[in-house]
């Protein structure tokens, strides 16, 4: 999973290189862009947790004929819930970036770079959700395999569409999207491939209803609780978006660069939940508990490698992506003080994928909300008010602190004190169904 994530924030690294040689107001748009992208693919994860829970709990519980329903189930879904996301926000897009802080200009940009993003859309949310319900059969290696090919593809296919070859003058940042899309596409190919290779589909739709139900339980409060994020997000770079152009730019690029070592963090937790599940399924509390453990280890770990890294390596970085002293501030600034939170961030995680592979979806849904509520917003005003750019990013982290603790001493009085009934409880009355 480190293999196929840091592909994929590779590609979207990458790309935001290529659009900063066009120029500063076209890094910008796809700034204001990074907000929406997350939450389309937020929606898309939520949904893939709701799934990859129930199917995990199935095959530790040794039920592998429901399991291949649900996953059969969990796809139509997940095209059906793309569909209904893509009209709904394709004709607000103007408004969406008026309502980030978007100039005239940006707007515009980020608008055409979204209406070709969206042809890509649903590709890309069943290879996503198809590479949760893979992990959460056991299969770790070839989810990993296909988001490297993805991402591969974005990288190679991106200069041709943004910059052009031969007599074709290429298309800017519109040509970034196109590549994204093309990408997808043949990545999706592979995936049905594989999917149908393991067998792990089938063709009946009986019970739909009864599998949307079980996935939604937990996937609704998923979704909703990822939602929170991308408005958080939304909610800061229209702070930043206060400063100018060349500062939503350098906190776009900053972004990306710290994302990079964060999807170790994310890798991890992605691949705790489907081990929570199916051992909870089975009953093994014990290695539910040690693995947890394990995980927050880790996160606090290369939490504090990663800070180190992006301290002596950043301005490398930064100066190979943009010639902009403004926008190069604003990137040092940012991981000056936003990564000193990624080992908080992985508790986090960890905490949040567990409890959903649990079939317990409320506590990160409240989590979430409290994050956003009472803590991310009023500290990054009060931040902002008092010490400027850097103060929302130092709110930020204030809230990722508190917000760590909270995770982990719930998850920790969860697995430690749920009765054992709970364990198989929801398998029995599948059963009986």
């Amino acid at each position: 999973m480190v293999l196929g994530l840091v592909a994929v924030m590779s590609a979207n690294l990458i790309e935001t290189v290529y659009i900063s040689f066009i120029g500063t107001e076209q890094l910008a748009a796809l700034g204001f862009t990074f907000p929406l992208v997350m939450l389309l693919q937020s929606l898309t994860m939520g949904l893939a947790v709701g799934a990859s829970s129930v199917v995990a709990r199935r095959v530790g519980a040794a039920r592998l004929d429901q399991a291949k329903i649900i996953i059969s189930h969990s796809l139509i879904i997940t095209l059906l819930l793309i569909g209904l996301l893509v009209v709904v926000v394709q004709p607000n897009l103007p408004a969406i970036f008026v309502l980030l802080g978007a100039n005239a200009e940006a707007k515009l940009l980020a608008v055409g770079y979204m209406e070709v993003w969206f042809f890509g859309l649903p590709f890309f949310a069943v290879a996503m959700v198809g590479s949760s319900l893979m992990r959460a059969v056991g299969d770790v290696v070839t989810p990993g395999f296909l988001m490297t090919v993805g991402a591969a593809l974005q990288i190679i296919l991106g200069p041709l569409f943004i910059f052009g070859f031969d007599d074709f003058s290429g298309l800017g940042l519109k040509g970034a999207a196109i590549a994204f899309v093309v990408a997808r596409v043949i990545a999706f190919i592979f995936y049905g491939y594989c999917l149908h290779r393991d067998q792990m589909v089938a063709t009946s739709l009986s019970g739909f209803w009864r599998s949307t139900k079980e996935v939604f339980h937990v996937g609704l409060p998923a979704i909703a609780g990822n939602l929170i994020g991308p408005a958080t997000m939304t909610f800061i770079t229209r702070l930043v978006a206060e400063y100018g152009s060349p500062v939503v730019a350098g906190f776009s690029l900053a972004a990306r660069i710290e994302t990079m070592l964060a999807m170790v963090i994310w890798a991890l937790s992605m691949s705790v939940a489907p081990f929570v599940g199916q051992n909870w399924g089975a009953g093994k509390r014990d290695r539910v508990r040690r693995a947890v453990f394990l995980g927050h280890v880790f996160a606090m770990g290369w939490g504090a490698f990663a800070y180190v890294t992006l301290y002596f390596l950043s301005p490398t970085a930064i100066g190979f992506a943009t010639q902009d002293p403004l926008v190069a501030e604003a990137a040092r600034t940012y991981l000056l003080v936003v990564p000193l939170g990624m080992g908080l961030m992985g508790i986090c995680a960890n905490a949040w994928n567990s409890f959903n592979a649990l079939g317990q979806p409320m506590p990160p849904l409240v989590m979430s909300a409290a994050q956003m509520l009472i803590f991310t917003i009023p500290l990054s005003l009060l931040g902002n008010y008092l010490l400027g750019f850097v103060g929302i990013f130092i709110g930020g982290l204030v809230s990722q602190t508190l917000l760590a603790m909270a995770a982990f001493l719930w998850l920790r009085r969860s697995i430690r004190g749920e009765p054992m009934a709970l364990a198989t409880g929801d398998l029995s009355t599948t059963q009986h169904s």
